[in-house]
């Protein structure tokens, strides 16, 4: 009776991972849309290095926003209700994005794209609700990987402004959007997906999530996804400028941190199925700070006042070495991901998809406030590097705190083996 249903549940998870991978790359893709054609609206607006922070921001703060909401509705009224409503409002916004032409039009549509988180949250309770516990950290990882959908928008965006406009991308997410839609009414039921729990108050809520160590390790994820992410939005403008790319050029190279670093979460996930979350996030936690710490240096000119003459010595990264440090420091990132993520659901796989709206809320916050922080920064101090600057002490106080409390429960567990 057992193997039947494990056989039954595989089955299942056979045809809903697929299509809510699917869905995830093409709402993820949306979500980072402006990292590519944002850099366009920067010339043609005129805009200035905060406003198109801001531009880049608003689909991470708005994710914020409805990440926690949109997870508890997809645990009360079903998970694919909100997977459908949140693509249905990301094709709006692609109608939005086809119509508009000024600033304003663009923070709102920008906005919008936000129900991408939404769809986040609803599909990772969809994806676990038909999965073993033995294989969580691998497929929490495949459908975390659906992030290379932001990828494909270094591909789509310099491919249709050469031929025609950077518009035709909004048109093409639209189409795809409705084709995916009508996949997921086609082939899946909410049959079994609503929990009929009774409403919860903001104190309970709050109650589950600082239970045991969670609050601490949403954090930890929420700095390594918020920088991957704010990262991702920012790398095609800085790459363009710091080797006087064109910005299609600039974009192309960004996608060699985006692609790798998504489909390292699935690397980071199967890893920590055998291994254990702990190991796998501090290892890989100590790679993006090997990464940023040579990222982290500008290009520099040193005069040595010699015996006879002055030496002249210039230090700057050659663009092949610097886009193997990108992809390195993507996959680190990535991995950092799939496990914590996986951590965090595998403690509370009955309250998932709440989690699942706290990872995203602590993501989005910080994916929020670091573009923001990078346009100023490079408006105020004028080094572009300075942005992995930050991102090296965001990660090495991340990972300091999470060795520390990895080895407390460690200590634990061996002072108190029954517990």
């Amino acid at each position: 009776m057992q193997s039947e249903r494990d056989e039954d549940r595989l089955a299942s998870l056979a045809v809903v991972l697929p299509l809510a991978l699917t869905g995830f790359v093409v709402a993820a893709g949306c979500w980072t849309l402006f990292a590519v054609a944002g850099v366009h609206l920067r010339a043609d607006l005129g805009l200035s290095s905060l406003q198109f922070g801001v531009l880049l921001a608003m689909p991470m703060a708005v994710s914020a926003i409805l990440a926690i909401p949109a997870g508890l509705a997809a645990q009360r009224y079903g998970a694919r209700e909100v997977m459908l409503l949140c693509l249905c409002g990301l094709a709006v916004c692609m109608g939005i994005l086809l119509l508009t032409n000024t600033y304003a039009g663009y923070l709102i549509a920008a906005a919008g794209l936000g129900l991408a988180g939404g769809f986040y949250g609803a599909g990772l309770q969809f994806v676990i609700s038909h999965c073993q516990t033995r294989r969580l950290g691998l497929v929490l990882g495949v459908f975390g990987s659906g992030v290379t959908g932001a990828g494909f928008n270094y591909y789509l965006v310099p491919l249709f402004h050469e031929a025609f406009s950077w518009q035709g991308v909004p048109l093409a997410y639209l189409i795809t959007l409705l084709l995916v839609i009508a996949l997921l009414i086609m082939l899946t039921d909410a049959t079994g997906e609503e929990d009929e729990s009774r409403e919860r108050s903001v104190r309970e809520i709050l109650g589950v999530i600082r239970q045991g160590r969670n609050l601490p390790l949403c954090l930890y994820f929420g700095v390594v996804a918020g920088s991957f992410f704010a990262l991702a939005l920012w790398l095609p403008d800085f790459l363009s400028g710091q080797f006087g790319l064109t910005l299609d050029s600039g974009a192309r190279l960004a996608q060699w941190f985006v692609i790798p670093g998504a489909v390292a979460q699935v690397a980071g996930g199967g890893l920590s199925d055998h291994f254990g979350s702990a190991r796998v996030a501090t290892r890989a936690l100590a790679g993006c700070l090997v990464a940023l710490v040579v990222l982290s240096y500008p290009p520099m000119t040193l005069f040595i006042t010699g015996v006879e003459e002055e030496l002249i010595v210039e230090f700057a990264l050659p663009v092949s070495l610097e886009s193997g440090l990108v992809v390195v420091l993507g996959v680190a990132m990535g991995t950092a991901m799939g496990s914590l993520q996986r951590m965090v659901i595998l403690a509370n796989r009955q309250e998932a998809s709440l989690f699942a709206g706290v990872l995203l809320v602590s993501a989005c916050a910080i994916a929020f406030v670091l573009p923001v922080a990078f346009g100023g920064l490079n408006q105020w101090l004028g080094v572009r590097t300075a942005v992995f600057m930050i991102l090296f002490l965001l990660l090495s106080g991340s990972l300091l705190l999470f060795s520390r409390h990895a080895r407390r429960e460690e200590r634990n567990m061996l002072l108190h083996p029954g517990i």
